[in-house]
């Protein structure tokens, strides 16, 4: 799925204060009524490592990446489908692996291998928002792997690598790492980022970098 904004909504207009309000707490009390769903259960480990972009798969309630060798970026440099035969739990998240000897690597040093922004779209927590995040489309930056929404979002992201790189790693830091993914969501989808663009202002200006335009 290819997700070239960082969110849904289209318009950049703000609800009145009072409306945006009533608006945040009805999200949030919706989606905090609705945690007992397989989407909010498995991106949100009761250990070190939530929120995580992971999906219920089969009896296993939470794999990261629907199940992508993390160990396969760093080794093979692509992407590569694990396998239930290999996994490893960690922090309450499963992981699959293509091989035995990649579930080994991971297990020796298991952080080395973690996707950032608990693998989600990294364009979308540059706007607070951990959102998406396709295993196919990805960019190792200084050691470390970063996942993107869709192509889309990654050409966005590659807009200003270096500033997208600092906004992200500071709203993750500061907003969206240990709370809910839900809650964050719905907060941020209310309370938009000074920085905030839409889908088509990010599509407009990947189209204008690759044209040449300024």
């Amino acid at each position: 799925m290819n997700h070239t904004a960082p969110h849904p909504p289209r318009s950049t207009s703000q609800p009145a204060p009072h409306i945006r309000s009533w608006l945040a707490a009805g999200l949030v009390a919706t989606a905090l009524a609705l945690g007992g769903c397989s989407a909010m259960n498995a991106q949100n480990p009761p250990g070190m490592l939530k929120p995580v972009n992971a999906i219920a798969v089969g009896e296993q309630p939470r794999v990261m990446l629907a199940g992508a060798d993390v160990v396969a970026y760093f080794t093979l440099g692509k992407y590569t489908p694990g396998t239930s035969q290999f996994q490893s739990t960690y922090e309450g998240v499963v992981f699959h692996f293509s091989s035995a000897e990649h579930k080994q690597a991971f297990d020796a040093a298991p952080t080395k291998y973690l996707p950032q922004y608990g693998g989600y779209c990294a364009n979308g927590v540059v706007y607070g928002i951990p959102w998406g995040g396709d295993a196919d489309t990805w960019k190792m930056v200084d050691g470390k792997l970063y996942i993107f929404g869709g192509q889309g979002s990654k050409d966005a992201f590659l807009l200003d690598e270096k500033a997208n790189l600092a906004l992200a790693d500071r709203y993750w830091q500061q907003e969206v790492s240990g709370n809910h993914s839900f809650v964050q969501r719905a907060r941020r989808l209310v309370f938009k980022v000074p920085h905030y663009k839409t889908g088509d202002e990010l599509a407009k200006a990947v189209a204008a970098a690759k044209a040449g335009k300024p």
